[in-house]
């Protein structure tokens, strides 16, 4: 009975991971919320109270901007390490993220590009802190690690499933309208950071996210300043090969809030007995999907660690992108069936996003508990906004690749099945391309990481 308690006492989380949890939930509600209706705002005629632009010119302001929110965390995770702590930082990114998503509730086309650009500033403050503190809750060999930070992305994936939901009904509501839909990102955010603020001094340590401590000798500056140790540099080489090859699976999965998103609108049967659903709501399956399998794969991961029989990180990551590839064969299918011009059944959308949320719970919470394992400690929320810059090299390659789906669609590159089954036939090919790779690098991977843990 005492090693049955002691075990069950060792598997328990920190208390500090739900208040992090539910930070992070609100401000990926206001981040999702928004990224729901933003592409479907912009082409939506003027006469309808959208924008009125083009395909091509909507992906290419979605791949800048989501790019972009992902580009400004490499700064805020500097400023974070050397002079303001991650507290401090995501307070002030929370704050300015929240005055963001308010000023695009103003109808006026200045107001609609500062709130986007305040959205991406607060965004570089707050984003690389928050995961980077996830981090330091756990012991650097702590099993609980890839554990906890599953259960933390269930926290992203239930505000993104709310924002959708919320800002997608507001935004395409004639009652309402897109700015409505804005407002309600806005308030999400507040939230966030009222919570954050009543719980932290309860239930996080205060030495976690503190600013960092003034070096007051000449010694504890030159360690400061001293250049990596070959374990680390290798720590490093391996955060950045991981990061490389996350570029391939986002740039396919972010064609949700793109592509695929203007799929759902225009070629998917949208019509549940007798009410027609808004297209954005096609999105919440992703995050549904991950509300119900992220405990099965914590579980898992924890299941399999104690027989000795868990996967490494990077045959994960591989495995990831393999699902993300099969994903995108039901893309192609659906396309296929779009042939005959009439709407096309759900479930296409509805398969491709169970199994991109598949291989999303293999390849992100993971890669993100890589990050924090090896990251130097002085770099460390430096080298999380580096492992984001490969999601913002990601996000505004799937947005000029979604930009391109009329040229790929005329048979311009090339030709297999011809039309919308082309576009997504592409990232079926790199994403198991990128897959097959990884797990052939796997052994190197391992043997850069022998000091570490003896596995990738």
């Amino acid at each position: 009975m005492k090693q049955t308690s002691a075990a069950s006492t060792k598997q328990k989380h920190p208390p500090g991971l739900y208040v992090l949890f539910l930070t992070e939930m609100w401000e990926r509600f206001s981040y999702y919320g928004m990224r729901a209706i933003l592409v479907l705002y912009l082409v939506t005629t003027t006469a309808k109270g959208g924008l009125g632009w083009s395909e091509q010119d909507a992906a290419h302001l979605y791949g800048w901007y989501t790019g972009l929110v992902f580009l400004t965390p490499l700064i805020g995770g500097w400023l974070a390490d050397r002079w303001l702590g991650t507290h401090r930082s995501m307070l002030i990114g929370g704050a300015i993220i929240a005055a963001g998503h308010f000023t695009l509730t103003l109808p006026v086309a200045m107001a609609f590009y500062l709130g986007l650009a305040l959205i991406v500033i607060g965004t570089g403050f707050f984003k690389p802190c928050v995961s980077t503190m996830v981090g330091h809750l756990y012991g650097e060999d702590d099993p609980r690690r890839d554990s906890g930070f599953t259960i933390f992305y269930m926290g992203i994936n239930l505000g993104a499933l709310l924002g959708t939901l919320l800002c997608g009904y507001l935004g395409e509501s004639e009652r309402f309208g897109w700015h409505y839909g804005f407002g309600a990102a806005g308030v999400g955010m507040v939230a966030g950071l009222i919570g954050y603020v009543v719980l932290r001094h309860k239930y996080i340590p205060p030495e976690i996210g503190a600013p960092p401590k003034k070096l007051r000798t000449h010694q504890a500056e030159r360690a400061q300043r001293a250049p990596l140790t070959a374990e680390e540099r290798k720590n490093v080489l391996v955060i950045l090969i991981a990061a490389v090859f996350t570029i391939f699976f986002w740039m396919a999965f972010e064609q949700a809030g793109s592509s695929m998103n203007l799929f759902a609108m225009r070629f998917t049967d949208r019509t549940f007995f007798g009410i027609e659903t808004p297209a954005s709501w096609f999105q919440s399956i992703n995050s549904i999907a991950i509300l119900i399998l992220a405990p099965v794969f914590a579980a898992g991961w924890l299941r399999l660690g104690a027989r000795g029989k868990e996967p490494s990180t990077t045959v994960k990551m591989a495995l990831g992108m393999l699902l993300l590839a099969a994903g995108f064969v039901a893309m192609v299918a659906g396309s296929l069936a779009a042939r005959s011009g009439q709407l096309v059944s759900p479930l296409w959308l509805t398969l491709a996003y169970v199994l991109h949320t598949c291989g999303e719970l293999c390849l992100s919470p993971v890669g993100l508990s890589l990050v924090t394992k090896l990251a130097p400690p002085r770099f460390a929320s430096l080298l999380m906004g580096i492992w984001f810059l490969s999601s913002a090299a990601a996000n505004l390659i799937a947005g000029y690749l979604a930009g391109a789906q009329k040229m790929i669609e005329d048979g311009e590159v090339f030709h297999i099945f011809g039309g919308m089954a082309d576009f997504y036939l592409m990232f079926v090919a790199t994403s198991l391309l990128a897959g097959l790779i990884m797990l052939a690098l796997t052994p190197k991977l391992k043997v850069l990481m022998a000091h570490h843990e003896g596995r990738a």
